[in-house]
């Protein structure tokens, strides 16, 4: 069996997936999964494919070094503006999502209720290549893979609050000596 890094609330009430030595990049996939944690399992995945679709950004907040602006970043809640469109991440992400989903029609849970209550994303072991140089060198040429995994609660369902008592508001010193000036002259006046 394959350990999470996080365990589920209740298990019986959520799905998961996961994904190893995926050919895609660290950086990219991070900041995808960081825009999509705690978000409805329907809402994730229209976002994704709107990001696919180029209109709206995946807003890069960590791995931001060289990463361009766009005004979309800022629709995204980016005060910087640095957003990318990383499609090789956005698709991996989207089969997770569809393979999580299919986990939760197996075990029979509602699938309109589910939300991204875990996603986490590791960097794997490197790959390793060359690239030949001039004057007869050779270079590192290494990639970048990563492990993602997910995992699918159903919400609870809301739970109504119950009324509070209400307390009196209290009286400030004006408003007291008032009430004590009135209560005074109106028990006196019964007597």
């Amino acid at each position: 069996m394959v350990k999470y890094a996080q365990d589920a609330e209740n298990a019986a009430k959520s799905a998961k997936a996961r994904g190893s030595d995926l050919r895609v990049h660290f950086k990219n996939s991070r900041e995808a999964a960081a825009s999509i944690r705690g978000k409805d399992l329907a809402k994730a995945k229209a976002y994704l494919q709107a990001v696919l679709e180029h209109k709206r950004a995946i807003p890069f907040l960590r791995f931001n070094g060289g990463v361009g602006r766009t005004s979309q970043a800022k629709n995204e809640g980016n005060s910087i503006g640095q957003a990318r469109w990383p499609k090789k991440s956005v698709d991996f992400l989207l089969n997770l999502l569809k393979n999580a989903e299919s986990n939760a029609e197996l075990k029979g849970l509602d699938v309109d209720n589910l939300y991204i209550s875990h996603i986490q994303v590791n960097q794997a072991q490197r790959g390793r290549r060359r690239t030949y140089r001039a004057h007869g060198r050779i270079n590192p040429f290494m990639s970048s893979p990563s492990h993602i995994e997910l995992i699918l609660s159903e919400r609870n369902s809301a739970v109504k609050a119950e009324a509070e008592p209400t307390r009196a508001r209290k009286l400030t010193k004006r408003e007291a000596a008032k009430k004590l000036r009135s209560g005074s002259t109106s028990v006196a006046a019964t007597a």
